[in-house]
Formats: structure tokens, C-alpha cells, sequence
């Protein structure tokens, strides 16, 4: 039997709300390094909501795809997106210049 272990589950939705938005973006890098930043800056704004198991994890997701959550999530990336662009750390900020 392994032991539990602990999951945010914002980070989940928040991965998903930001392979869903990015397209929507065609001049962002979207390189690895720029995604991470794009999610660090959206986690670090959201409340977490950690899980232990399955029992918590289907109560949580119940209550973060409600409407309020999901945008409040799709804000955060939308900013993040928009953050990052203007100041990208990857090599797309070499090469501007």
C-alpha cells in the first residue's frame, strides 16, 4: 500500500485553463520556461485547495468547476500570459533585445 500523497488541485485546473488560453495568444513564446513562469505567477495569486486521496479530490473538483472558479483561474493565466510577454526570461528576450 503506498502512502497518500498531497495534491493541489489548482495547479491541475490551472495547467488545463492555460493549455486551453495560450492558443488564443499566437505572438507568446509558450517555450517551457515561459509556460512555468505563466503558472508560477497564476499559483502564486489563487488560493491552493490540497487534497489527500481520491474522496477529497472529487469534492474539490465538484466545487472548482464552478463558473467563479474557473474564471478566477482563467484571470490569473490571462494575467500571467500578459506578464510574461511583456518581460520574457527565455531566449525570445535575447533576441529582442
Amino acid at each position: 500500500m503506498s502512502a497518500p500523497t498531497l495534491h493541489n488541485l489548482i495547479e491541475h485546473h490551472a495547467v488545463e485553463a492555460y493549455d486551453h488560453l495560450v492558443g488564443h495568444f499566437p505572438e507568446f513564446c509558450g517555450c517551457e520556461t515561459c509556460r512555468l513562469d505563466v503558472l508560477v505567477y497564476a499559483l502564486n495569486r489563487l488560493p491552493p485547495k490540497y487534497v489527500i486521496g481520491r474522496e477529497g479530490t472529487v469534492v474539490t473538483d465538484v466545487n472548482l468547476d464552478k463558473d467563479q472558479s474557473r474564471a478566477a483561474i482563467d484571470v490569473a493565466i490571462l494575467e500571467g500570459i500578459r506578464k510574461v510577454n511583456l518581460a520574457p526570461r527565455c531566449e525570445r528576450r535575447r533576441v529582442r533585445g
